[in-house]
């Protein structure tokens, strides 16, 4: 991607997120600074507690910052309502779907809510992305199953699926691989390199298959006790960011793998 080419879709400087309690506030994460591009998958990684899940959440204007900025788009996040945001990014959460009882088409379909009348008619274009965020996800010949009869992999391409019918150009997801397999969770995060490729979507997503974000994703958010670090995996790994992650006296990172290992 050219200097030209280049298209900033979120942009956080000096930020600080947390909570807010009474009359104080609890910083989790604080000097966070990164630019994500246009068709960039970007992995969010760091410890169980580091604050990954909250700061997403942020970046979702699910909860307020402390301080700094958040920009989409080129304005500042706190200037678009409720309806211009959930047309600008969409949010998968690790929490369990509330609509299981849904067929996997139906679910689907509740992601073209922010762009049909209040009746919730579709339109002819409703159900062409749909059928395409269909085939995006392979999940075409489970339209007509509900969702509660789906394997934990299957339910998460479906839920992607939902995601990328809303047709946004930021997706934000929280550990989509949670609860998978080795080869599910290789799936999944394959798959949201692809889409980010032919989509042109920028997708963040937290994890902890570290090894794996390494190996795919285009920029790495690294979220250590003393700072946040982001960049390329490979520049961060000449950098020793990784080293930080874990007690050294436990995992031990090869910076000529990418890998993690245990000390015995």
């Amino acid at each position: 991607m050219t200097s030209e080419e280049k298209h900033t879709v979120l942009q956080a400087k000096d930020l600080a997120v947390g909570y807010f309690n009474k009359k104080n506030s609890s910083v989790i994460s604080e000097g966070i600074n990164f630019e994500l591009q246009k068709g960039e998958l970007i992995g969010l990684v760091g410890a169980n507690g580091i604050g990954k899940s909250t700061l997403l959440r942020t970046l979702a204007a699910m909860q307020p910052k402390l301080s700094g900025t958040i920009t989409l788009n080129g304005n500042d996040l706190s200037a678009y309502n409720s309806i211009e945001l959930a047309g600008l990014l969409s949010v998968v959460l690790t929490e369990a779907q509330a609509s299981r009882n849904l067929s996997v088409l139906e679910l689907v379909s509740l992601g073209r809510q922010p762009h049909t009348n209040w009746l919730g008619t579709l339109s002819d274009n409703d159900k062409i992305v749909i059928k395409e965020a269909l085939k995006s996800t392979e999940t075409t010949s489970l339209s007509h199953r509900k969702c509660f009869e789906l394997s934990d992999g299957q339910l998460q391409r479906v839920i992607i699926a939902r995601a990328l019918a809303q047709d946004t150009p930021l997706i934000l997801l929280d550990e989509p691989t949670t609860h998978l397999d080795l080869y599910h969770r290789a799936y999944i995060v394959k798959l949201l390199k692809k889409l980010a490729n032919e989509t042109g979507k920028t997708i963040l997503f937290s994890t902890h298959e570290i090894d794996l974000a390494i190996q795919l994703a285009n920029k790495l958010i690294v979220m250590t006790p003393e700072r946040t670090y982001f960049g390329s995996p490979c520049s961060l790994i000449e950098a020793g960011r990784f080293d930080a992650l874990f007690p050294s006296e436990t995992i031990d990172f090869d910076g000529k793998t990418g890998k993690f290992g245990i000390k015995e």
